[in-house]
């Protein structure tokens, strides 16, 4: 039986809890209480969609081609396409690719993103897992053919090795420069047995940005400004960014172009960091601002703290990342963070001054956060994983 994706990164099941469920009674706390203003009363999540329900939704988007379509994607690895209207009452499959993907538990198809000239060239890119010949993140382009993709025009960018089936990220974005970004977690167990997120000679716990329309490395390039471009140490050009456990979520913000992600921590803390070129976020050294893994320099300089970070209790145990709100149905969050949490179904609203954040308690009825989404005008759009239902935050 399909397990389901409950604690994104944390999976404290049966199961798994020998992986991710420990206790370390030795980490020293370093995190300081978060600036929090008085509840935003006043606000309710309502369904978008009514007529609608999905299978284990697991991200949502759209294709910024000039037509009304959302997109989707369903866990098992399926991509259902709709109108954007309350009265719609058909998702068709746009496309199905369930024979690929090894699914359940953080596994499955989990990320989707279009190509900027998607209008004119039809492609579009996908995060999944697969587990023959071996269990490998997929990250894949294809091509849609009108209205629905061709499940046999799939072109492999790139694979790696997943050592346990857990901490796959699997979030693809582009940003404003073109470039395709693409967030891996560390591997997967617990407290990233092979400290995978420090170490910059493979993939595993990093952001990655690669150029999709270069095909110096087969079916992608290396944009000429990445961090480690030339590098001699065996560091891989992919990598933007590093230090992370499971960037289960992340997105651009359209005005600042600041990258924002929810990494999910250990058995302690939650975190917001804002990702920047070469930045090392901490992991396995800290957890958010915990200091974590007594063999490393928890003092060191280069390791970039948290925006945003809450204790494991009563707002949650997994965040899950979310959209700077740049739509108009709710002006007054314009520029805020709205993020969340899978476990409580809390979500909350982030002012960022560029230094510190101030956080505004919004809505607790939406039982499995698993995502958060927008449509071409920026309106912001909540995945309820358990229900399978796309909510939107409404004024009471």
């Amino acid at each position: 039986m399909k397990k389901p994706i409950a604690y994104i990164g944390i999976f404290c099941t049966i199961a798994l809890a020998a992986f991710n469920c420990k206790v370390d009674s030795e980490e020293q706390s370093t995190t300081t209480t978060p600036v929090v203003i008085p509840n935003a009363a006043g606000y309710k999540a309502v369904l978008a969609f009514p007529k609608l329900s999905f299978s284990d939704p697991v991200d949502f988007t759209h294709a910024n081609d000039g037509t009304n379509r959302l997109f989707v994607v369903e866990q098992k690895g399926i991509i259902r396409v709709f109108e954007n209207n309350a009265t719609t009452d058909k998702s068709p499959v746009f496309l199905d690719i369930d024979a690929k993907v090894a699914s359940g538990g953080e596994m499955g198809l989990l990320g989707l993103t279009f190509h900027p000239d998607f209008k004119k060239n039809g492609y579009f890119f996908v995060n999944y897992t697969r587990d023959s010949p071996r269990r490998q993140t997929v990250v894949s382009r294809f091509k849609a053919n009108g209205q629905i993709a061709d499940p046999n025009s799939e072109t492999i960018l790139f694979t790696f090795d997943q050592p346990y089936s857990n901490h796959n990220g699997g979030q693809v974005a582009f940003g404003a420069d073109g470039f395709l970004y693409v967030s891996t977690g560390d591997g997967g167990s617990g407290g990233d047995p092979q400290n995978n997120a420090q170490n910059r000679k493979n993939l595993l716990g990093k952001m990655l940005r690669v150029d999709v329309n270069s095909i110096e490395k087969g079916n992608y390039g290396i944009p000429k400004d990445n961090p480690y471009v030339g590098n001699t140490d065996g560091f891989r050009e992919e990598i933007y960014a590093y230090g992370l456990r499971n960037p289960w979520r992340f997105s651009f913000d359209s005005v600042t172009k600041n990258l924002w992600t929810g990494d999910v921590g250990q058995n302690k803390v939650e975190e917001i960091d804002v990702v920047t070129k070469g930045g090392n976020y901490g992991w396995r050294i800290k957890e958010a601002n915990n200091c974590y893994d007594a063999s490393g320099d928890c003092n060191k300089a280069d390791l970039i703290a948290p925006v945003w970070s809450y204790e494991q209790g009563d707002n949650g145990r997994s965040v899950t990342g979310g959209i700077v709100y740049r739509g108009k149905k709710l002006p007054e969050f314009n520029g805020k963070y709205i993020c969340g949490d899978y476990v409580s179904g809390k979500i909350w609203a982030l002012t960022y001054d560029g230094k510190t954040v101030t956080k505004s308690d919004l809505i607790t009825n939406v039982s499995t956060v698993s995502t958060f989404g927008e449509d071409a005008n920026g309106e912001l759009y909540i995945c309820d994983y358990s229900a399978g239902k796309i909510y939107s935050l409404a004024k009471k």
